[in-house]
């Protein structure tokens, strides 16, 4: 290298997925001991994965150790992972087992442009202090958050609630009751007689009346919650949910404190909010972005236009709690945007962060004071 030249490192993931959070999320997959290095065995553990179908000798899982463990320190850091996965002579052991893992998470992809100039990519060039040398990182925006889909834990939470929704509301059927009048309705409907059972302001959620109901809901929350899991993990998916269930039992019992609430529609609007909150909070990352957006934004205008038109124009009387859907997509956006996962944290997401946070606890803690306290209210509901 020339006198005062600086070297330049320029790394660039030559996969599918076109992010370098793709190698460290496999690296971190199979260093099974988190010591951010592979051994032997992890090595091994990698070339016999169910995600691999080649079956290799030990001798060859010597010699591919050899090869790439350029120190000889007899385990491969993150670097030398890197560079053995992009290795010409390795490439055909690992490059089936790339693409095959690749493809069963997330959609395929376009085409892998090696030239460093991708759409969506941004240079970051950084020095380093001790050796002077310059380094250059390209950092992919749009589609990170696809590449977060994973059906490792699986997304079961939603897939439990409503099988738990159906088996109560199968036992009332079984007696002759399929309009929240039966055994388990009755101890789980929010009833304004007993607002003393604070459980009810919950439990609603699991009663339904008749199967149209039920298989409404069942659908789309099953629609929605699903694909959020699969980035967000169930419990923070769970925490929406019930946060929008509550948020719709409070709303309703101040508005109107003599209607009985039955059914899961505040969690399902939690769930739709909560898709356009991730949509806020990770915008970059998302490679349609604008067209989710739409999507979510449509389907809310939609159900809100029609219920509009139906209460003033049609003038019908229905049975449907406006209010705790309202509420729960209300909850939904806030909570989703505390708990959701953000890629990457800038400093206006911050900011929103705290006042998302904020509002939906003093919302939350007017509503549940207002029912305790404000008792003349609800003096025509006992």
């Amino acid at each position: 290298m020339p006198s005062g030249q600086r070297e330049t490192t320029v790394s660039v993931p030559l996969t599918p997925t076109r992010s370098d959070l793709y190698w460290r999320r496999i690296f971190s997959k199979y260093d099974k001991d988190k010591d951010n290095k592979i051994s032997y065995v992890e090595l091994k553990g990698i070339i016999e994965s169910r995600e691999y179908d080649h079956d290799l000798p030990d001798s060859v899982v010597d010699k591919i150790m050899t090869l790439a463990d350029r120190d000889n320190s007899g385990y491969l850091d993150f670097a030398e992972f890197v560079e053995m996965m992009h290795n010409p002579m390795l490439k055909p052991v690992f490059g089936h087992f790339v693409a095959r893992y690749v493809h069963s998470i997330i959609p395929q992809r376009n085409p892998v442009d090696t030239t460093g100039t991708w759409p969506g990519f941004r240079s970051v060039s950084t020095t380093d202090g001790a050796s002077g040398r310059s380094k250059c990182y390209f950092t992919y925006t749009d589609g990170t958050y696809e590449e977060e889909y994973s059906c490792w834990p699986p997304a079961v939470c939603m897939i439990i609630i409503s099988l738990v929704e159906i088996v109560l509301f199968c036992y009332d059927a079984a007696q002759g009751k399929t309009d929240a009048t039966g055994p388990i309705a009755k101890v789980f409907i929010y009833n304004p007689h007993r607002r003393d059972q604070a459980w009810r302001f919950l439990t609603y959620m699991l009663v339904h009346v008749g199967v149209v109901h039920l298989l409404v809901n069942l659908l789309v929350q099953l629609f929605l919650g699903v694909p959020l899991e699969m980035v967000h993990r169930w419990w923070r998916v769970l925490l929406v949910y019930a946060a929008g269930v509550a948020a719709g039992s409070l709303a309703t019992s101040l508005t109107d404190p003599r209607v009985y609430l039955a059914g899961a529609s505040g969690g399902v609007y939690a769930l739709i909010a909560a898709h356009i909150a991730t949509i806020i909070m990770n915008w970059k990352e998302m490679e349609f972005a604008i067209v989710q957006l739409l999507v979510f934004v449509l389907l809310a205008g939609v159900d809100v236009g029609t219920a509009v038109y139906d209460r003033y124009w049609r003038h019908l009387q229905q049975n449907i709690g406006y209010v705790a859907h309202l509420a729960g997509a209300v909850a939904g956006l806030l909570v989703g945007i505390g708990v959701l996962r953000n890629l990457e944290k800038r400093k206006w997401e911050k900011r929103l962060w705290w006042a998302a946070v904020l509002l939906y606890f003093a919302l939350m803690a007017g509503g549940v004071l207002a029912n305790i306290l404000w008792k003349e209210h609800f003096v025509g509901a006992r």
